[in-house]
């Protein structure tokens, strides 16, 4: 009897098992990037991303949709940023260029979230000092906020008796495809050659 229950217990881990690796083949099997992910969200790449409306360089309103018109790479920060966000940007632009000499099209996007100093015409210098296709967009506090909230980023400005604060954020970077949606972001250490790689395999498979 002993050995009865023995052998039930081991087919049920098997079984258990199988159906682990079939779920895990099956979610490959729908997903069409699975090749180019290097990351892996909690609740799935539809948990992050979505509408928002914001301002352009002009103080015109523009929504995702007047953006994303094409591949594009969201990163939300802000210009008196003295040197994450240089560098993380500048990483976008290298990356960009990556791309546009493999006949790759990419848009650089750089979303503040600090709208009390960073007015349209601000984000749009800032934007283009980096990189003459990075677009950059500002709006207000309400505008930020909610668009923060749809890619589930971070920020809070740091307590300051004076215009020199400094706002702690989160420092990901986001490839949005306009058909798909939010695809994957990039942590701070992803160097622009394995960027230009990953984005160009998504890209390639869209």
């Amino acid at each position: 009897m002993t050995r009865l229950l023995a052998i039930f217990a081991a087919l049920a881990v098997v079984l258990a098992l199988f159906g682990v690796w079939f779920a895990t083949q099956a979610n490959e099997s729908d997903d069409q990037f699975a090749q180019c992910r290097i990351g892996q969200v909690a609740g799935g790449a539809g948990q992050i991303g979505g509408p928002f409306t914001l301002l352009d360089k002009t103080g015109t309103e523009v929504t995702d949709q007047d953006v994303i018109t094409q591949p594009s790479l969201l990163y939300f920060g802000y210009s008196f940023c003295s040197d994450v966000c240089p560098f993380d940007l500048s990483r976008n632009a290298i990356a960009t260029d990556i791309l546009q000499e493999r006949d790759r099209e990419l848009t650089p996007v750089f979303i503040s979230i600090d709208p009390n100093r960073d007015t349209p015409e601000v984000v749009g210098e800032f934007a283009y000092n980096l990189h003459e296709r990075m677009i950059g967009l500002t709006g207000t506090p309400a505008q930020v906020k909610a668009a923060s909230q749809a890619y589930r980023t971070y920020y809070k400005a740091q307590p300051a008796d004076d215009e020199f604060y400094l706002v702690d954020h989160s420092t990901f970077s986001y490839l949005v495809l306009p058909e798909h949606g939010f695809v994957e972001f990039f942590r701070r250490e992803i160097q622009p050659e394995q960027m230009a790689d990953t984005i160009q395999c998504f890209v390639d498979n869209a």
